[in-house]
């Protein structure tokens, strides 16, 4: 079950993301992330009445909620940053690359790492730096270094927001876990509009498209979070990752960003990697 979360957040994502990189073209990043967050906490509202524990308050369990929101609030950020840049295929293998994250905390904790996951981790590794390294550079290294850098981010960013919500689950009602990490990441981001002086104002014709980013967002990140409670909640997290490759097809569909044989040979290396993970 855990795994089907993870392939519907995969596919959640996958949308997300090509419809970040058409409209962060258009609009400014913060505002446009800020409603995404506050349309999908609104969506999220009534499941907290369906909570037996809402009235229940666990005090570790609504750090790592918060905790989890704040990081996901950055994470989202570095991901629209990244996407605002682009291309596709440079930040979408980059930032779904984040289960290698999640083995190096497990060694942090003195798990039993297998020969076949260190290799895993090893090709996706040489097929990031790849990818990096065969991405268009017409918009000048500045920007593909910008562009690499706040995937990185991104990718530490989702590891780390997987990590602690699942975490809260363990000892909370993963609805509760699940709204107050939103709620968290809105506020996170809405305190640093303000911090920045960012206009709010955005399009009028834009706000049909942010509440569906708002509920494709949502729900994936529900998806993953409520998987906390179940076997091997890691396949989730692991799976999920695959939106990245879902993400590259669909720019090549959509926004006909054109790849070479070489770079979808490594793009599919990457990929290969992360399913050795999640094996």
């Amino acid at each position: 079950m855990s795994l089907i979360l993870g392939l519907y957040a995969a596919v959640a994502w996958a949308f997300h993301d090509l419809f970040v990189r058409q409209i962060t073209q258009k609009i400014p990043i913060l505002p446009m992330l800020f409603f995404v967050l506050l349309f999908g906490t609104l969506l999220l509202t009534p499941t907290i009445f369906l909570s037996e524990e809402r009235n229940i308050v666990s005090m570790p369990a609504y750090g790592l909620s918060i905790a989890s929101g704040v990081v996901f609030a950055f994470a989202s950020l570095s991901l629209y940053a990244a996407f605002s840049i682009g291309p596709v295929k440079l930040v979408a293998p980059i930032i779904s690359a984040y289960p290698v994250v999640s083995v190096g905390w497990a060694v942090l904790n003195e798990s039993l790492i297998s020969g076949a996951q260190w290799g895993a981790v090893l090709l996706v590794v040489c097929g990031v730096a790849l990818v990096a390294t065969l991405s268009d550079t017409s918009q000048g290294s500045t920007q593909k270094h910008r562009a690499i850098l706040y995937s990185i981010l991104a990718g530490i960013g989702f590891a780390a927001t997987f990590a602690t919500s699942q975490a809260a689950t363990l000892v909370w009602d993963d609805s509760m876990v699940i709204f107050i990490a939103r709620a968290s990441a809105t506020i996170t981001i809405g305190i640093l509009i303000i911090a920045v002086k960012s206009p709010w104002m955005l399009p009028k014709n834009i706000w049909l498209r942010l509440g569906l980013l708002g509920f494709l967002d949502a729900s994936a990140l529900a998806m993953v979070t409520s998987a906390g409670t179940m076997p091997h909640p890691e396949f989730a997290a692991v799976s999920s990752s695959l939106f990245g490759m879902l993400t590259v097809i669909l720019a090549r569909v959509f926004l006909h960003e054109y790849m070479t044989r070489a770079q979808w040979v490594v793009v599919v290396i990457v990929f290969y990697g992360i399913g050795i993970l999640a094996y």
